[in-house]
């Protein structure tokens, strides 16, 4: 069994070095959900650092195979589009075949919206760079099932873990969501190293106790 009790501080503290990691209170984002946060991350960032990556791809791995049986899985699908390249990485070190999974079907052609030989019946482990609520991995997820397949977990590199219900709503589908870091954990890392100013700190954390609240204060979305 290994060790994975750091992965999330070692993901964090990756995420905070290459400064893929924002916070701005003073001057809210405003998320694809319409909720406004203080902070903004950019997992993509990723991409461009090979050591760093190498690195998140390991504990992927490990993480993955420690928490299901990799030996059922028939295929890894990254989603359009930041989850294709960690699909490819992670497909690569597990020597699976990597598929990918459109948001719409291309409209034309084959009018496909997976792409890759995707057969029959397949176990497939659905990729992805992060989740704020849970809710875009489920077009994917129906996608691949509306194809043949099946899809009981779906993995991360970042998990926002602050809006409320968001495992159980994907529990209700029968998909688990792993994960190797949560915004609990840059903050601890940000807090402890002294990354950003004590008050950008405490209004993050304000923002974590109560997402919704926040939002609402600062010209976001009010529907939780």
């Amino acid at each position: 069994m290994t060790d994975t009790a750091n992965f999330g501080t070692e993901t964090a503290k990756i995420l905070l070095d290459i400064k893929a990691v924002n916070f701005r209170p003073e001057e809210p984002y405003i998320l694809t959900s319409g909720k406004a946060s203080p902070v903004y991350i950019d997992c993509r960032k990723i991409i461009s650092f090979t050591e760093e990556r190498r690195a998140i791809i390991d504990m992927a791995v490990k993480q993955l195979s420690d928490a299901i049986d990799v030996k059922a899985i028939d295929a890894v699908a990254g989603g359009e589009t930041a989850g294709i390249p960690y699909a490819a990485w992670i497909a690569e070190a597990m020597s699976l075949p990597m598929l990918y999974v459109r948001k719409q079907p291309k409209g034309f052609g084959r009018n496909a919206q997976i792409e890759g030989d995707l057969a029959e019946g397949s176990h497939v482990l659905l990729i992805e760079d992060l989740a704020t609520d849970g809710g875009s991995k489920l077009n994917f997820v129906n996608a691949l099932r509306k194809a043949g397949s099946t899809v009981s977990d779906t993995f991360v590199v970042f998990f926002y873990d602050i809006f409320e219900g968001s495992l159980e709503g994907l529990k209700k589908e029968g998909v688990t969501l792993h994960y190797l870091a949560t915004w609990r954990d840059v903050l601890d890392v940000a807090k402890k190293e002294q990354r950003f100013p004590d008050s950008a700190i405490a209004e993050v954390k304000k923002f974590l106790d109560d997402p919704i609240s926040w939002s609402a204060a600062h010209g976001g979305k009010i529907d939780p």
